[in-house]
């Protein structure tokens, strides 16, 4: 059989398995395995695939597993909670879907989780929804625009393994992504929420958060500034400080500026539970990632977009489109799109920084479908039904297809 067509009958039982409910990372690597058998590779050289995989995306995993010091100390010393009622408080309830898009943006932008940032924000949401008498469905899909909007400019686990598989600099390829995220915001604020209709909605039953408990904004936002400049080193001055050594000092940063050293272990845990979660689903992705690497599927897009101009560019976004919807993952698109295509899309003379940054997009676009947990986390944050969480798919889409062709737009006006 045409490895083309085999990688891709592996990546669909993969995606059957998931929504069979079997163990994500079980599902990836039994399509990886059906994937290179039907190729006819046989046993021995599809398992040197699937290991080929992994190995490509260690570096990666391990600085992954760094970033939980950050993303444990923000959430358990209360500092992204913090964060977000500071920018609502900022701009005031006349700007509600501003406010909690701009602050799910923040947080996903400073290194949490999108849907533990959604999680974080939705409480507030639904305190100021409930007085003001506002579509929870609008709320949410702020909050999910905003997610997404924050998390092509983030250090987060998507951005950093596309940045690594390109061999780009985080810190840039975060910057790359800050003008389209900023646009984005505006138009997800101005334009997508307004297209959803009202009557999509929740049963509030949110009440109001202690503020008085949470450490003040400068203290909360002092560890992710730290690492943002630490990253910023390499492309201003020339200097590298590895994001494994940047992440976990913003982390220290923030137990200090927030005097939390007594949760020092507990944020240290909580990171690493969360950060090794997507740890694990990697090594799964990185097996099937392996042997879509090894297979023609990289061929049969260069053939299709062989007559378009700048077909090149648009297979970065594209590839990870496509794998975003297979996976309904940001992180486990952007893994196989860039472990998988980073060679081609590079070979076409696309810039590193440029191709990770619109891989990161284009994950964005369908990684929030019913068989991945994105979904169901957001959905659960705010107590909404499937039948209405599935309503917001297509305005989520359309946040996804904007940020990925503001991505294009600034490669060709800026690159």
């Amino acid at each position: 059989m045409n490895s083309a067509l085999a990688a891709l009958i592996g990546l669909a039982l993969a995606i059957v398995l998931i929504i069979k409910k079997l163990s994500p990372v079980y599902s990836l690597m039994i399509g990886a395995l059906a994937g290179g058998l039907l190729a006819g590779t046989g046993l021995v050289e599809t398992i040197n695939q699937m290991l080929s995989g992994v190995k490509d995306i260690t570096p990666a995993i391990l600085r992954i597993l760094a970033a939980g010091v950050l993303s444990g100390v923000l959430i358990k010393t209360g500092a992204a909670a913090s964060i977000s009622h500071a920018v609502v408080n900022g701009l005031g309830r006349k700007h509600v879907y501003l406010a909690v898009a701009f602050s799910t943006l923040l947080l996903t932008g400073v290194g949490v989780f999108i849907d533990v940032a959604v999680i974080t924000v939705a409480p507030i949401a639904l305190m100021l929804g409930k007085k003001l008498s506002l579509p929870g469905g609008k709320l949410l899909l702020a909050m999910v625009g905003g997610g997404k909007c924050g998390n092509i400019m983030s250090p987060n686990p998507n951005t950093i393994i596309a940045a690594e598989n390109y061999d780009a600099p985080l810190s840039s390829v975060m910057g790359a992504g800050v003008i389209p995220a900023i646009i984005g915001l505006i138009l997800t604020v101005y334009v997508i929420v307004p297209l959803l209709p009202s009557r999509t909605g929740l049963t509030y039953e949110a009440g109001d958060e202690d503020e008085a408990s949470l450490p003040p904004f400068w203290a909360s936002i002092a560890g992710p500034l730290v690492t943002v400049a630490l990253l910023a080193l390499r492309p201003i001055f020339g200097i590298n400080i590895d994001p494994m050594i940047a992440l976990p000092v913003g982390g220290i940063v923030g137990i200090l500026t927030t005097r939390s050293w007594a949760k020092s272990g507990e944020c240290i845990s909580f990171g690493l539970e969360k950060m090794s979660t997507v740890a694990i689903l990697l090594v799964g992705t990185g097996t099937i990632a392996g042997v879509i690497k090894a297979s023609e599927i990289k061929d049969v897009l260069i053939n299709l977009l062989s007559g378009w101009e700048g077909g090149g560019v648009i297979m970065a976004p594209l590839s990870s489109m496509l794998m975003s919807a297979a996976t309904a993952s940001t992180t486990a698109g952007a893994t196989i799109a860039s472990a998988s295509f980073a060679q081609t899309v590079l070979g076409a003379g696309v810039a590193a920084v440029w191709a990770a940054a619109m891989t990161n997009a284009g994950a964005t676009v369908l990684d929030h479908l019913p068989h991945g947990s994105f979904f169901h986390a957001t959905g659960g944050s705010v107590g909404m039904s499937i039948k209405e969480r599935m309503k917001l798919i297509p305005y989520e889409t359309l946040v996804g297809l904007v940020l990925t062709l503001l991505s294009l737009a600034s490669y060709f006006i800026i690159a």
